[in-house]
């Protein structure tokens, strides 16, 4: 792999740091009190706040909204991405996405405002989704496919760092007393500033316009070009990337390659979501669709947009639930990035995926028996009357914090990895497109029904989302296919069965 390569993958891999910054974005946001007090989900009492009715519906609108947008802009990138090129489409997204920021953070004194604006951010997302895989996918080499690949996801997992970092700042910043919300900088009688929470909603507008404007500088997908007519662009962007003349040997065998699949699939005829279906390939878009509704399953955003909630039930005080163990366990997703990028080349795609589901299981499992010896009693007001063995609340809380590096080098790359090779170029994005999909309705799913589990078992929940990586673990050891090492070319004949 030669520098450009590696620019070109890192690159189109930010998009995942803008997804990762609107996942992060809202867990600290949410519980700001000029936040809270400007929506009326609080009432200003001078020197303290009081709820103002039942606002969850409406926070889990704010919340959602973004999803939502995300599984529109999934199906919009199957037709912008074949008609405009991926390099192109992404660089759009990115411009979409500054001006969803640009709308949260200036937001008028309505829930539906902010909405928008994260349903906005959500398009971008659910596009980029789909098409910055697949192009990482179609620059990079064979050998190296999968770790390039992989950027995408260690910059999600950056972006939630970013996001959580700034959003604790923030918050410690404008709090005299961090160990209780309540207690203000400022004094009774002066107006809330509501500058913290604009200023992190608008601080995504940085990663939006730095990647519209990186894209600028990257080549167009050589397949994409192929396909449509382009071959002379393909081959010497081709040659670009492989850091050799376009008539080197290396150049014109990829070339003719991808020719020879572009003929095939014109042979075929149009593509259509039907295809996805057709007894050549539905295997794959099961696998693909499955793959990422596991991936949700396992409970890993349960843990990441509701973790201070977590830790709270697990007798932490406000300053270790809200900022300090967030960050911890935000880090041990990011560093544990790192290993899957190694591992996805040398150890295969299916091998991370049987690992990592039966490690998680056993962290989910360990997480709910720590918590059952934590120990401790609640008031009426949920609040420790005893306080809970600080033993086993830090057990329960290593737990959490290995099933995140479980998750984060096996389960949290390696669907879109995954997605982005196994199919054909005809329905290339389609097919990326359903995993997609797959990923942002089980996202609204258990972001939705995630409080409610929590609310109604407590850390039972656990229990749920082992049984969920028990199932993950006999899909990944029975039915999923290993595609290690293979050219796009060669997996699609080996999913097809002619290999």
């Amino acid at each position: 792999m030669n520098s450009f390569q590696f620019l070109v993958a890192v690159t189109a891999s930010l998009g995942g740091l803008l997804f990762g910054y609107e996942v992060g974005v809202m867990n600290v946001v949410l519980v700001m009190d000029s936040f809270r007090i400007f929506f009326r989900f609080h009432e200003w009492k001078g020197k303290a706040i009081d709820e103002v009715g039942n606002k969850a519906f409406l926070e889990g609108v704010i919340t959602s909204s973004f999803v939502l947008g995300a599984l529109c802009g999934a199906l919009m990138a199957t037709y912008l991405g074949e008609k405009f090129g991926r390099q192109r489409t992404i660089m759009v997204g990115a411009c979409i996405f500054t001006c969803g920021a640009i709308i949260q953070g200036s937001s008028i004194r309505s829930s539906v405002m902010i909405a928008i604006g994260r349903l906005i951010t959500g398009l971008s997302i659910g596009c980029n989704g789909v098409l910055c895989p697949t192009y990482i996918s179609e620059v990079a080499p064979s050998n190296l496919r999968g770790t390039l690949s992989s950027c995408y996801q260690l910059m999600t997992t950056f972006g939630i760092i970013v996001a959580s970092l700034i959003n604790a700042l923030i918050w410690y910043k404008t709090n005299r007393k961090p160990e209780g919300l309540l207690s203000f900088t400022r004094k009774g009688d002066e107006e809330i500033s509501n500058l913290e929470w604009r200023l992190a909603l608008l601080l995504q507008v940085v990663p939006g316009l730095g990647l519209a404007t990186l894209m600028c500088f990257v080549p167009k997908s050589p397949r994409w070009l192929c396909s449509k007519d382009r071959d002379e662009e393909a081959v010497e962007i081709l040659a670009k990337l492989n850091a050799a003349s376009t008539s080197d040997a290396v150049v014109q065998e990829e070339l003719k390659a991808i020719q020879e699949d572009v003929a095939a699939t014109r042979a075929a005829g149009s593509s259509s979501f039907g295809e996805l279906f057709s007894s050549v390939i539905r295997r794959r878009t099961f696998i693909t669709f499955l793959m990422q509704l596991f991936q949700q399953w396992t409970g890993i955003n349960v843990i990441m947009y509701y973790q201070s909630q977590i830790y709270s039930e697990m007798g932490f005080n406000k300053v270790m639930s809200t900022v300090v163990l967030p960050n911890v366990n935000n880090l041990v997703n990011f560093v544990s990035t790192f290993p899957g990028m190694w591992g996805i080349e040398r150890l295969g795609r299916k091998t991370l995926l049987v690992i990592g589901s039966l490690m998680m299981m056993v962290f989910h499992l360990s997480t709910w028996a720590c918590s059952k010896l934590t120990g401790g009693k609640k008031d009426a007001n949920g609040k420790f009357i005893e306080q809970p063995i600080k033993g086993w609340q830090y057990a329960a809380v290593a737990s959490v914090f290995l099933f995140v590096f479980s998750f984060a080098w096996t389960w949290g790359p390696v669907p879109w990895v995954y997605q982005a090779e196994v199919f054909p170029l005809r329905v290339r994005v389609k097919g990326s497109a359903v995993g997609t999909v797959s990923n942002f309705l089980n996202n609204w799913i258990i972001g939705f029904v995630g409080p409610f589990l929590m609310k109604k078992w407590s850390t039972n929940t656990f229990i749920l989302f082992a049984a969920a990586s028990f199932l993950a673990w006999i899909y990944s050891q029975f039915y999923v296919i290993e595609c290690k090492g293979l050219t796009l070319e060669e997996m699609d004949a080996k999913m097809a069965g002619k290999a």
